[in-house]
């Protein structure tokens, strides 16, 4: 029930005079948490007489004006009044949750903080509509943080968010970007630079050793441009360097630390090599990303670069794409993306299974990996 300035007032005298604020309560259909809210805003004043306050008084006065004014917002927001169901009530709290402190929002519909604690607890546990707006705000903040170069925080993410219509607190998108493994470069650019400038991890391992003992236990990779009309698709692939196999390829028009990551990680899914894999490549940009590094590093998987200037120490991977373009690429006339990633398909599913390689002696890839299978068992 909305009060005018009168009705509150009068409300207030009857307090001061005596009257109970349990009384009060059910006369004019206020809490009673209410009725002491006003008396204690209102205290003892008297409206003509000039008041002075201390500098510790005004900031509390302007904390007390800035709840207030929260309160209100929070009880526009809301579909119901401080007299509904107690059920009602922590429905709506729930919804403006991360927006506003927990306490404010108490106050405004006179619910207990353990009570609105228990809630939101055990909704966290098992409400789908938590897990669904974190997944929104994880996109969101992705987004933002993408969108701005990766070089802001949470308080500014937070602010452009605000600005986009999506009330979010700071302290909730600093929560979810550490979740992410989502941090501004600004505050590890230095670490990022002397790690993939630091000549001792860019070493090369195979020195064009090209032999394994078992499948998966290196993997080459590199990528060639190949140009479709008047744009280029970049195609990257992995291969085993015991049967010659590809194990994982894709297409993309950028050649990007993107294209890298999807092609190892759609290897990784696939294969689920053990501990002690090497990847050996080129020392292209992509490859010396920290962020293929990284993904390598929380692999336990080895890193192994090609020298400088030396085409040959990456001999396997270049010699598969002189292949596919003598066999396949040059011979087709292929006039869309999605016909030139049906052709690969094909041509690597051929490579893999039909086409006989002098380095196996003259057996496929997978006849190879299948006679080790049945040696090993």
């Amino acid at each position: 029930m909305a009060c005018s300035d009168q009705e509150k007032a009068d409300i207030i005298a009857q307090y001061k005079q005596g009257s109970s604020a349990q009384n009060l309560s059910a006369k004019y259909g206020v809490s009673e948490r209410t009725i002491y809210r006003w008396a204690q805003i209102c205290g003892e004043m008297n409206p003509g007489e000039k008041q002075t306050f201390t500098a510790k008084e005004y900031d509390r006065l302007l904390r007390r004006v800035n709840k207030l004014e929260n309160i209100i917002s929070i009880l526009k927001a809301v579909n119901c009044t401080v007299h509904a169901p107690l059920k009602k009530k922590l429905c709506e709290l729930e919804l403006l949750y991360d927006q506003y402190d927990v306490h404010t929002l108490c106050e405004a519909l006179d619910v207990s903080c353990g009570t609105f604690y228990n809630r939101i607890l055990c909704n966290k546990r098992g409400n789908a509509w938590f897990e669904k707006r974190r997944e929104e705000y994880c996109i969101l903040i992705r987004e933002v943080f993408d969108e701005y170069r990766q070089v802001l925080g949470a308080e500014k993410i937070r602010t452009i968010l605000v600005q986009r219509g999506h009330q979010v607190s700071t302290e909730y998108v600093a929560r979810l970007m550490k979740e992410m493994g989502v941090a501004s470069i600004r505050s590890i650019a230095k670490q990022d630079y002397i790690k993939l400038n630091a000549p001792e991890k860019k070493r090369n391992i195979l020195r064009q050793r090209f032999q394994a003992d078992r499948p998966n236990q290196i993997w080459v990779s590199d990528v060639t441009c190949f140009k479709l009309g008047e744009r280029y698709l970049y195609t990257c692939v992995i291969l085993d360097l015991f049967s010659r196999k590809i194990v994982a390829y894709n297409v993309s028009k950028k050649n990007s630390t993107q294209l890298i990551t999807s092609t190892f990680k759609i290897a990784w899914e696939q294969h689920s090599p053990d501990d002690g894999l090497i990847f050996h490549s080129d020392r292209g940009a992509q490859y010396t990303a920290y962020r293929f590094r990284q993904l390598l590093h929380e692999r336990s998987v080895e890193q192994s670069f090609s020298n400088s200037g030396k085409p040959h120490d990456n001999a396997v991977a270049e010699s598969f794409f002189a292949t596919l373009k003598e066999e396949d690429l040059y011979r087709k006339d292929y006039t869309s993306e999605a016909a030139f990633k049906r052709g690969l398909t094909a041509y690597i599913e051929f490579y893999n299974t039909q086409r006989p390689h002098r380095t196996l002696k003259n057996q496929t890839p997978c006849q190879v990996e299948e006679l080790f299978v049945s040696n090993s068992q």
